[in-house]
């Protein structure tokens, strides 16, 4: 997600696109916006492949599924949820009290540019953060400058400098806010990233302070203090539920900035971020000397390190912005970021750039031009270096992020959104087959970048499926279930099913079937033992019920009969039958656009727009229900009168198999006489005519609920006699070197298709005898077509097994002179797969030259006849059985 200067709006829209995972291809491109200004700080994807967007907005008529929180002012903050089709909100909010939220001190468009407390780097002003909880609710951190920001179950409740930090939580559909606080004192606040510990689900944030009374208990952490300079970063640790824990200052008497927190798997929090100050190097035998950007691991309650070191060139000045931050599977740390001329100048850094940072030798880029992004990896404990590369064009305006958040995953990929290729004066390093693999604006564009580093370690990821059903983990007793690794990675695999069985395997792939009902925990554990990590778990859970579900309903027009007004019964049942249905297990969509009906068991009533076919479709939405979700569609007819319509190719070939398609208005009840004494009352009927003949079909359409009743309709149709393809070959079996000529036998028949098995095809409108020569000894299979007026088709197939002996010959004259009659002069022979043949005239100039054996010369070059004179020619050829042969010689022109 982007910035996109739309242009007919007026302002700066959110501009969102789903790629395909190689780039070739978008899944969808979408706006969102207002008439004025948005700017998208930060995403996620949740486990359905929604997408959540957090940034702000300046118009009052951005899109929102519910009524905004809090009085609403300059700037407020969104949150967006998107399907992920990309085609409709599953929820949006706007967020803010009555001056300017989202935004980090100032707009980095706005006056005065340069420095400013805690907004350091260009694009500082949009940095925030959104995550996810296990339950898929939503978490922001973000900042404030509203003295009336909505709070909600908060732990302060007031601003209490010029700008403070925020932290919210909603619920997944973002209708329900959790909670809502202000976190800052007497200074400036910001809070830029959040991460969930994985041991006890509370919530650290971190970001920026000026303040020397930041909240929180500060008992036991390594820094209770204010550490000095212009800014400290700051971690802050919430319960899950939004109640304050814990707060530390991360420092140096310099100015320090903290723009990444992250956890490893055993609940060690990680931060990463610049220094203009002597960060501490602790426990770490990988160091940079002076180097101005830092990354801890800190203690789970804030009261020291476990390590900490730091990398860059040296200078007085950090060499990054730093963008992205993971600690993977291993504890390798990544951190990627982007330096040089954007970042000079307007935020106070005019000596900062890349050159100097260190690359790894397979580095996708080993120097810069001291304005690129840079991707590091720390291995595991601060040990050393695992990976340095810089990435971006030579020359020109740098690469730059306008601020926001981009994402590495577990698996130690980065997904990097980037402003590329300004100034568009040198070209920018995209890769085969994507997408857009050039600049397709006048400026600059916005960059999509994944890179996969592997260093990662191994992972699994356990997927079920169920046979059938659409739901993944819940089936009926005895239920078999389909297990796979998606990402087969691994070496060996031991699979845990739950039940107290096991089954331990090569293959990523397995089928197991329980056969009593329950709740069975199932475990992966995928297994290299060359990887850093060795091993990867994941579980899913699969629920095994006995309570099945059979959907059913009927349908009543209600009176009066010029209306569109219907009754729907529920006449679904369970067995057994003592589970019962609640007022909310089913969903009635009556497929006419209207907002669906929860329900239960009772009778609904429904009014159409207007005349049509309706599909309506009953859905069990009940998990309690084994074989839930599940549904049945019917077609609903709807007209004021009953018309009887219907349609059906007028002519066919015996036995055809008719198809009737129905499109009647109106229409309970259908009768079919299909003129041959059969009958049927299905709505979309087929009928085999056995017999050639002329058939009269007439349908009856009733419908008691419209004013007329009863129509009637009859059709003629024609049942033609089949084509019946045939043909002989001679001479049979084929002889060496000979045409092998095919007498077509076909009968019923209008036109053909001859495939001589070779690549060589031929269509007539004639029974007339063709012959064909092969080129090569084999079998071909030879198929003749023949086709009917009526569009149907018989085949007929024999095996030619083709003797072909290699031999050529050129002749030594011929005359073009347009009486039909050697007219061209050919290369003549069998079995010749490959020729270079050039005839040359007395002065050496190539009048002719083929690689195809069958073209000829018609004594011309360039169009222009040649004179009656000999020329020379060379021929090199290769046969079917790959034997070589060379020809020189002289032919001669004649008029």
């Amino acid at each position: 997600a982007g910035g996109v200067d739309e242009g007919e709006r007026g302002g700066i829209d959110i501009g969102i696109m789903k790629f395909t995972p190689n780039g070739s291809n978008r899944v969808y491109a979408t706006y969102i916006g207002g008439k004025v200004n948005e700017h998208p700080h930060s995403l996620v994807v949740d486990n359905s492949g929604n997408l959540i967007i957090a940034g702000r907005t300046s118009s009052l008529d951005f899109p929102t599924t519910a009524p905004q929180i809090g009085a609403g002012g300059i700037y407020d903050i969104i949150l967006v949820k998107l399907n992920s089709s990309g085609s409709s909100l599953i929820g949006s909010r706007r967020i803010g009290g009555s001056n300017t939220d989202g935004i980090n001190i100032r707009s980095k468009y706005q006056a005065p540019q340069g420095v400013e407390t805690i907004r350091r780097n260009y694009g500082d002003d949009s940095r925030s953060e959104v995550i996810l909880d296990a339950n898929d609710n939503i978490l922001i951190a973000s900042n404030t400058q509203s003295i009336n920001f909505p709070t909600t179950n908060a732990f302060q409740t007031s601003l209490k400098g010029r700008q403070d930090a925020v932290v919210i939580k909603m619920n997944s559909d973002l209708s329900t806010v959790l909670f809502s606080t202000y976190l800052g004192g007497d200074g400036d606040d910001a809070a830029f990233v959040l991460a969930i510990n994985p041991n006890n689900n509370n919530i650290y944030v971190g970001g920026n302070t000026t303040s020397i009374n930041l909240p929180g208990d500060k008992s036991g952490v390594l820094h209770a203090t204010f550490q000095g300079g212009e800014t400290d970063g700051f971690v802050s640790i919430l319960s899950s539920s939004g109640a304050l824990l814990k707060t530390s200052y991360w420092g140096t008497p310099g100015n320090d900035m903290l723009y990444g927190i992250q956890f490893d798997k055993f609940g060690f929090p990680y931060i990463m971020g610049t220094t203009s100050g002597d960060w501490p190097v602790v426990n770490a035998i990988f160091s940079q000397t002076k180097g101005r950007q830092y990354i801890a691991k800190l203690r789970q309650d804030l009261s020291g390190y476990v390590y900490s070191t730091i990398f860059g060139s040296g200078g007085s000045e950090p060499n990054i912005s730093p963008i992205a931050f993971l600690v993977d599977r291993c504890e390798n740390v990544y951190v990627s970021g982007w330096g040089g001329n954007v970042n000079n100048g307007s935020p106070g850094y005019p000596n900062a750039g890349t050159i100097g940072l260190t690359t790894t030798s397979d580095a996708i880029k080993s120097t810069t031009d001291n304005s690129d992004f840079y991707f590091f990896v720390l291995e595991r404990d601060a040990t050393r270096q695992l990976y340095g590369s810089f990435f971006g064009q030579t020359g020109g305006t740098g690469e730059h992020v306008d601020g926001g958040t981009s994402r590495f995953d577990k698996n130690g990929v980065i997904y990097q959104a980037m402003c590329a290729n300004c100034g568009r004066n040198v070209p920018f390093p995209t890769s085969q087959g994507v997408w857009s693999p050039n600049n397709g604006s006048s400026n600059c564009n916005l960059a999509a970048v994944k890179i996969a580093f592997n260093l990662a370690g191994l992972a699994g990821e356990v997927k079920s499926s169920i046979a059938g059903s659409t739901n993944d983990t819940i089936g009926c007793v005895p239920l078999t279930v389909t297990f796979r690794d998606i990402i087969a990675a691994a070496k060996k695999y031991v699979w845990i099913f739950g039940d107290g069985t096991r089954d331990t395997t090569v293959v990523p792939i397995v089928n197991h079937t329980y056969k009593a009902i329950g709740q069975y925990p199932v475990m992966l554990i995928s297994i290299d033992s060359s990887k850093c990590n060795i091993s990867d778990t994941t579980r899913t859970s699969i629920s095994v019920k006995t309570f099945k579900a059979y959907l059913d309903f009927t349908y009543k027009k209600l009176d009066p009969c010029d209306q569109y007004n219907y009754a729907f019964f529920n006449n679904s049942y369970v067995l057994p039958a003592a589970r019962q249905y609640s007022s909310t297990s089913f969903t009635w969509n009556f497929g006419d656009n209207s907002t669906p009906v929860v329900a239960g068991l009772d009778t609904v009533r429904h009014s159409f727009p207007g005349p049509g076919i309706y599909n309506v479709r009953l859905s069990l939405t009940d998990t309690n229900f084994c074989n839930a979700p599940t549904d049945t569609v019917k077609q609903v007819r709807i007209s004021t009168n009953t018309k009887a319509i219907f349609i059906t190719p007028s002519i066919g070939c015996a036995p055809y198999n008719a198809l009737f398609q129905n499109v009647s208005e109106g229409g309970v009840t259908f009768l079919w006489n299909f003129g041959d004494g059969a009958t049927s009352t299905q709505s979309n009927p087929t009928h085999l005519y056995s017999s050639p003949g002329f058939y009269t079909v007439k349908l009856t359409v009733v419908d008691s609920g419209t004013c007329n009743i009863i129509d009637t309709v009859s059709v003629n149709i024609q049942v033609v006699s089949a084509p019946i393809a045939s043909f002989t070959f001679a001479p049979n079996p084929p002889q060496e070197n000979t045409p092998v000529v095919f007498t077509n036998n076909s009968i019923n028949a209008d036109s053909y298709k001859w495939d001589f098995g070779d690549g060589e095809v031929l269509n007539t409108n004639t029974r007339d005898e063709v012959s064909h020569s092969y080129n090569a000894t084999d079998n071909f299979n030879v198929y003749l077509i023949a086709f009917s007026k009526s569009g149907c088709s018989d085949t007929a197939r024999a095996i030619i097994n083709a003797k072909v002996l290699p031999i050529l010959d050129v002749p030594n004259a011929f005359t073009p002179n347009n009486d039909g009659i050697n007219d061209k002069v050919f290369v003549r022979g069998y079995g010749i797969a490959k020729l270079v043949w050039k005839i040359y005239n007395r002065w050496g100039t190539v009048v002719f030259q083929t690689n195809d054996r069958l073209a000829g010369w018609d004594g011309k070059y360039k169009e222009i006849i040649q004179p009656q004179e000999v020329y020379h020619y060379t021929l090199d050829v290769q046969f079917f059985d790959k034997t070589r042969f060379q020809k020189k010689g002289d032919i001669t022109l004649l008029r």
